[in-house]
Formats: structure tokens, sequence, C-alpha cells
């Protein structure tokens, strides 16, 4: 299986590209969206985060109110930074584990050609970075991600809250094997992407 870690800054159209190559026949994972499932009540990981941002974050069940999780962590740079120290080891061990199964799973382990694993911070996981076979950035000025940011809904308070806590796009494409510059609309960034997959011979059989 050939493993891509895709990253890119909010807005950038990292997940746009993440859903493409998923509707090509590729294993997805969100790395927001693993670690939230990670969020089990009652939990270490639970628990060390209330404390790190106020038992008042956990609902009448114990389980995290995300959305107050979101503000408060989000807020300055330096709350996001102690947030990721705290998910990023039980995260990378199960990375790890989803990436590299155990022999005795593999004959239950459904197989795929191509794994995408969607970064959004991805100067905090570079520690990860050995798991992937390459890393790609999806990258775009900053007019045009808050411009496409606001047209979905988001404020702009919130959008600049957000980028704030990410790296610049200089940066940003220094972590990177590949960089995709998708200024441009939707179907430039899956024409960059069907050439990709064709130059590595990966999922030729056609979107699903």
């Amino acid at each position: 299986m050939f493993t891509l870690f895709l990253i890119g800054n909010i807005a950038s159209g990292k997940s746009s590209a993440a859903r493409y190559l998923e509707r090509r026949g590729a294993l997805r994972i969100d790395l927001d969206a693993l670690a939230k499932r990670l969020y089990t009540p009652g939990s270490q990981l639970v628990n060390d985060i209330a404390d790190a941002f106020g038992w008042d974050i956990l609902d009448e069940f114990g389980a995290l109110r995300t959305d107050i999780l979101a503000q408060r962590a989000f807020d300055v740079p330096e709350h996001a930074r102690l947030l990721d120290s705290i998910v990023h080891p039980v995260l990378l061990e199960r990375l790890g584990a989803m990436l590299l199964p155990s022999n005795c799973c593999s004959v239950v382990t459904p197989h795929y050609e191509l794994a995408v694993v969607e970064i959004s911070v991805p100067e905090t996981f570079t520690d990860a970075f050995g798991l992937a076979d390459e890393v790609l950035a999806i990258t775009a000025p900053f007019d045009v991600r808050r411009a496409r940011a606001l047209a979905r809904g988001m404020s702009q308070e919130d959008f600049e809250a957000r980028a704030l806590c990410q790296p610049d796009e200089d940066t940003l494409c220094t972590l990177a094997d590949t960089v995709f510059d998708n200024s441009g609309d939707e179907h430039g960034l899956i024409a960059y992407l069907d050439a990709w997959l064709h130059e590595r011979g990966l999922l030729q059989g056609g979107e699903r």
C-alpha cells in the first residue's frame, strides 16, 4: 500500500483532494476525525484535555463539547500546541496501527492500493512522516483561501484565528516532497491529482 500524507492550510483544497482520491478508491484517513474518535468519555485522554482546558468542556455524560474545545484550543497558537501535545502521542499510535496492521489481522483487513492521510497541523506531526511514502502539500494564497472560507459560511474572525495557528505557505511547502498550487478551481486540482496518480501507476481503474 502506497501511503500519501496530504497537508495544507485551511481552505487550501486539501479536503477536496482527499475526497477525490477516496472516490477513486483510496483509503482516506482524516486525522482530525480520527482524533475525535479517540475522545472516549472517561478515558485518560479526555481527562487530560479537561485538566488542560477546563472541566466545563465536558457535558453531563463526560463527553467532550468539541465546539467549546475548538474555541479554547484555537484562540491562540499556544493553546493549539498544548492540545496537540496531549493528543499527539495517542493519535500517532492509532495511525501507526491503521497503516501498519499486524500480520494476525491481514486476513480481515481490506486491501487498499493507496492510503491518504489528511493532516491539518503538519508541522507538529513530522515525527510521523516516516510512515508516508510521499508528503504532498496543497497550497493557495491567503486571500484565495480566505475568500473560499467565507464563501462556505465561516466568519472572517474564525478563519483568521485558525490561520494564525498554521504555518505560512512557504513553510508548509518545505515540509512536502511535492507541492500543488491550488489557486484555481477544483477542475485544475483534479487534473493535478490525476496526473500524480498516473505517474505513480495508482488507482488506474477510474473514479468510483
